[in-house]
């Protein structure tokens, strides 16, 4: 059973809660502005990071503010590698600017979800991440092919699971044009939580066992629920002896 486990949320998206936030994740996915956020709310949510100690890592996205950044594209190599250098490159030049260090690179939105059943994409990604700074990690969907792609291409990987999503039985996420996508009990997902950091296991829709390795968790912070849903999962590991760092 694991000892510590790193907590991760979506930040610099212009919700009200990323400062409380910092208080309870140990990784921060600090958004790179194409799908939401900005100059001004990136710098801001990296001081409240920098006064906590939380580790950083740069949230790139298809060019999709008007959708948040929830819509399939279908780009090239060159496109994407474009999309990527250039919010990229935002995120280190802001973080330099203040003596942080970005650590880890997590896609968002359509361009997560695409890349972790598409090895194509999810080869660019990882390549042009190796080809801006090879020390970055990649943190990626457990068991999606953005993880396979991360280490072939010699990158280090994170794989995240979901505190309040529902999985299929293949360990991909029930997608959320489907009604049960989400979990909305706070008691469910915690022992989702629980058993996916405790067994490496989740249980399915069609209730078959799911293996997974579990690196991260990510928790969302878009509203007061989901900040006091945090706190309760933090709480909740703790008194199960699991501390919470960034791994």
């Amino acid at each position: 059973m694991k000892t510590s486990i790193d907590l991760n949320a979506d930040v610099a998206e212009g919700f009200a809660f990323d400062e409380a936030l910092m208080g309870i994740i140990s990784s921060a996915n600090i958004s790179a502005g194409l799908h939401a956020g900005g100059a001004a709310t990136m710098a801001q949510t990296l001081q409240f990071a920098k006064a906590h100690g939380v580790r950083i890592g740069a949230h790139p996205s298809y060019d999709d503010r008007a959708n948040f950044g929830r819509t399939n594209c279908n780009l090239s190599a060159d496109e994407v590698r474009a999309l990527l250098f250039y919010q990229l490159g935002a995120v280190k030049a802001v973080c330099q600017s203040m003596g942080l260090t970005v650590s880890y690179v997590k896609p968002h939105g359509a361009l997560y979800n695409q890349a972790s059943s598409d090895r194509t994409l999810a080869d660019t990604i990882a390549n042009t991440i190796k080809e801006f700074d090879p020390t970055l990690a990649l943190m990626g969907l457990s068991g999606g092919e953005l993880i396979k792609a991360g280490k072939a291409a010699g990158l280090t990987t994170i794989s995240e699971v979901f505190a309040d999503r529902r999985y299929e039985p293949d360990g991909t996420l029930v997608s959320r044009t489907k009604p049960n996508a989400l979990i909305d009990n706070d008691d469910e997902a915690i022992n989702q939580v629980l058993m996916m950091v405790q067994k490496g296991q989740v249980i399915a829709t069609d209730g078959s066992v799911v293996n997974l390795d579990v690196d991260s968790i990510c928790l969302h912070g878009d509203g007061e629920h989901a900040l006091v849903f945090a706190q309760k999962i933090k709480q909740t590991l703790q008194a199960h002896g699991i501390d919470i760092k960034a791994s």
